[in-house]
């Protein structure tokens, strides 16, 4: 009998983790998997010999448009990479190497103290929402419900010391940007969490493709593996994860430089100035931009002076966890239902708290 955990109890006990030490890490990437990673590559080394071309031949050797695709494109990968990786290493510590009983031997069980606990984990998980995914793909397959996962995944990108450092260094305490931010991040991966653990079957949030990787024989087994059996677990989960997050990393990529190509940036200015449209303006650049949340602060910056603080606000809470890169990474993992109900949860929050901060700033 298969089966994937239900809602909060129990949602982190030691005794049926989703696929211990590497019971669901041993089998393969799925040959299209393969396949997607392989054309990938074959696309990101095109735009990488197209950009290095320009830049040793000198302008006009790509039609503008053409070099400006290519160039945000390259930047959105290139940001976001470091921190993939990471969340991938990440996710086989969790999944591979942490003991079964890791997580319940200290986080409550009371399900709403545990996920306010959870959102707080980003403050020692320095990574951005790029790396949040693959990290919480491993907390679902170490044990985690599927609502305390997406508790961790929102709240992460925003409740961890880079994106407050450098959030801080942006705005210091003015206009209550930097509270709003941390707060409206905490609240709204609470309420997300909060919402979703109601779903009984949990099942039924996962893409299909996840969950079957989930599965586990609820009677089966649990062997403790020596540390050959581990490294071997470790190499084929991160060549499983490389298949699965890269080819969606370079589609939502490749998506944000085609719409920043397109749609002028002069559109959004025009609004910045409206209590109302500003906000709805900077969610859209967000959207767009498709930036990562450790940096996002020191882009939007140069805004300030056109927008009102209640649309930098709802810039810094939107983006990190609804943009074109992050919903093709989340794709992954749930289905576009859950996707869209999280876009349009996320999109009502923050701009709701914009709205405040303007009306009090």
């Amino acid at each position: 009998m298969t089966t994937l955990r239900t809602a909060d109890e129990p949602a982190l006990g030691g005794d049926a983790p989703h696929g211990e030490h590497g019971e669901h890490a041993d089998h393969p990437p799925h040959p299209r998997g393969r396949r997607l990673l392989g054309a990938g590559l074959v696309v990101l080394a095109a735009l990488v010999a197209a950009r290095a071309a320009t830049g040793a031949l000198g302008p006009g050797i790509l039609p503008d448009r053409l070099q400006d695709f290519v160039t945000l494109t390259l930047s959105v990968i290139v940001e976001s990479m470091p921190f993939v990786l990471l969340g991938i290493v990440l996710s086989i510590v969790v999944q591979v190497w942490l003991p079964a009983t890791f997580f319940a031997a200290w986080l409550p069980r009371n399900p709403v103290l545990r996920r306010a606990v959870i959102s707080l984990l980003g403050v020692f998980l320095p990574v951005c929402e790029c790396g949040n995914v693959p990290l919480a793909r491993g907390l679902v397959v170490k044990g985690f419900s599927v609502s305390d996962s997406m508790t961790f995944l929102i709240a992460a990108p925003i409740v961890n010391p880079i994106t407050i450092l450098t959030t801080y260094q942006a705005f210091g305490w003015s206009d209550g940007v930097l509270v709003s931010r941390v707060l409206g991040g905490f609240v709204i991966a609470n309420l997300l969490g909060w919402l979703y653990a109601k779903k009984q079957d949990q099942d039924q949030l996962l893409a299909p493709a996840f969950a079957a990787e989930c599965r586990v024989d609820a009677g089966g087994p649990h062997h403790e593996h020596g540390a050959g059996m581990r490294l071997a677990s470790s190499a084929t989960l991160f060549r499983r994860e490389m298949a699965t997050l890269l080819p969606a990393l370079f589609v939502g990529a490749a998506i944000a430089g085609a719409v920043q190509t397109l749609v002028p940036r002069s559109v959004l200015l025009v609004l910045g100035s409206n209590p109302v449209w500003s906000i709805a303006a900077m969610m859209a650049l967000a959207f767009v931009i498709s930036i990562c949340s450790n940096v996002d602060a020191f882009f939007v910056l140069p805004f300030a002076s056109t927008f009102l603080p209640g649309g930098l606000v709802a810039f810094l809470v939107f983006g990190p966890i609804v943009d074109i890169k992050m919903l093709t990474l989340l794709r992954t993992t749930y289905r576009p239902v859950v996707l869209v109900q999280l876009a349009l949860v996320v999109g009502l929050v923050a701009a709701a708290l914009g709205l405040v901060v303007n009306l009090v700033a």
